[in-house]
């Protein structure tokens, strides 16, 4: 099996590393190509105004001067044009990318593009901030990483839909399980920007998040990795909320007709 490895956080990340561990328990021909520096927050951002340029660090390895989009669309259709990927893993993320964070996410958006391209594609990160402030516990990532993945790969799903895992932040024999779930929602907002002044008097922001919990549901990302149990949650570009296109195409027909 051939795989393709990519990432939001750089070809340089510890959780790049920890991800070609948990690929190498599967196969011996991965590829890696990363984003050059970071890319966190660019979504399915693709780059269209400026050349996309790609460092060649080994033989099966390249760091893109792009977005984790760009990445895979480079690789499908240049680098491993003649010989196509079986999987695209993307991850493994600093941080969760769980609730309304999957539509900012450069993790989830790799493993959309690779799906977009027919491949079959997983997003892999690891929460933190709930008990080992300041650090990530990557060992928990690598050990349920390759546990969460063997009976994924053997199951299929729809053409359409990626698998998002999310690990939680706890020790490696402290993780509950493992659950089915889907996404969820943050009854709160915790993006914030916090304004500050530079040496020469002007304005700048950091945008960032605030560490609050909400009161999810059972059943969603976030209940399971508040929880302590690994999230897997199948996902899809639909964007489409049915209830609400039958609604409208009774309530509104022929609303627009001249």
């Amino acid at each position: 099996m051939r795989i393709l490895l990519t990432n939001d956080d750089g070809i340089h990340a510890e959780g790049l590393d920890v991800l070609e561990d948990i690929a190498r328990h599967f196969s011996d021909d991965i590829w890696v190509i990363a984003p050059e520096v970071e890319q966190s927050g660019k979504s399915r951002a693709v780059t269209l105004t400026e050349p996309v340029r790609v460092r060649q660090m080994d033989e099966k390895k390249f760091a893109v001067r792009g977005t984790p989009t760009d990445c895979v669309m480079i690789a499908v259709l240049e680098l491993m044009k003649d010989n196509l990927p079986d999987l695209v893993l993307s991850g493994v993320n600093r941080g969760q990318n769980i609730a309304e964070d999957t539509t900012y996410s450069g993790t989830v958006a790799g493993a959309m593009c690779g799906m977009q391209h027919g491949v079959r594609s997983i997003a892999l990160s690891q929460s933190r901030g709930f008990q080992f402030p300041g650090s990530l516990p990557w060992d928990t990532a690598r050990h349920w990483g390759k546990k969460v993945l063997g009976p994924l790969l053997e199951t299929s799903w729809p053409d359409d839909v990626i698998m998002n895992v999310n690990f939680p932040d706890r020790a490696i024999d402290e993780v509950t399980g493992v659950e089915v779930t889907r996404q969820g929602f943050r009854d709160e907002n915790i993006i914030r920007a916090e304004q500050r002044e530079d040496l020469r008097g002007d304005t700048y922001f950091w945008i960032g998040y605030r560490g609050k919990l909400s009161d999810p549901p059972q059943g969603t990302d976030l209940k399971a990795i508040y929880e302590g149990r690994v999230s897997v949650s199948p996902l899809h570009v639909d964007l489409t909320h049915e209830d609400t296109l039958q609604s409208f195409k009774s309530d509104l027909a022929g609303v627009w007709e001249k």
